[in-house]
């Protein structure tokens, strides 16, 4: 991470208008936008008492973003998703303080993510492994994966 970096993980309760309008913008551009999938972002997960913001910022701009869910039930497990990088933030290595920090805030159960198949090598670093066959969701390729603390 640069210096004027910083990564933290916050309730939805903790963002202000201007840092919520930035996170549903930058998941726009890249998912809708940029990667062509036109989906319901929005879908009311955004707002539960157990999500946690994972925000990446230099300076004052919102440079990265991921969703950590609290998938809860008989079989809970975290969930991490909407892991996305502004273009300009990519290459970096900014995506691992971000994944960093998004399981920080994962303690005690196994965490599962659906990673964009390309980079389920990327996400095995930090110790997830494929957990199912490959599927396809708005037409890109994906492969569930799980990182399995108990």
């Amino acid at each position: 991470m640069t210096t004027g970096t910083r990564v933290v993980a916050v309730p939805f309760e903790a963002l202000d208008a201007r840092t919520a309008y930035d996170v549903w913008r930058l998941r726009q551009q890249v998912f809708v936008v940029e990667q062509e999938c036109p989906y319901p972002d929005l879908d009311g997960r955004d707002v539960e008492p157990g999500t946690r913001h994972v925000l990446l910022h230099e300076a004052d701009a919102l440079l990265g973003y991921a969703r950590v869910l609290d998938d809860g039930g008989d079989r809970a497990v975290w969930r991490i998703g909407r892991v996305v990088l502004a273009p300009p933030a990519r290459g970096r290595g900014l995506a691992d303080a971000l994944m960093v920090t998004a399981l920080r805030v994962c303690p005690g159960r196994d965490v599962v993510l659906d990673a964009q198949a390309p980079l389920r090598g990327w996400y095995a670093t930090f110790g997830f492994e494929v957990s199912g066959p490959e599927f396809l969701e708005d037409g890109i390729a994906h492969v569930p994966m799980r990182l399995a603390r108990s």
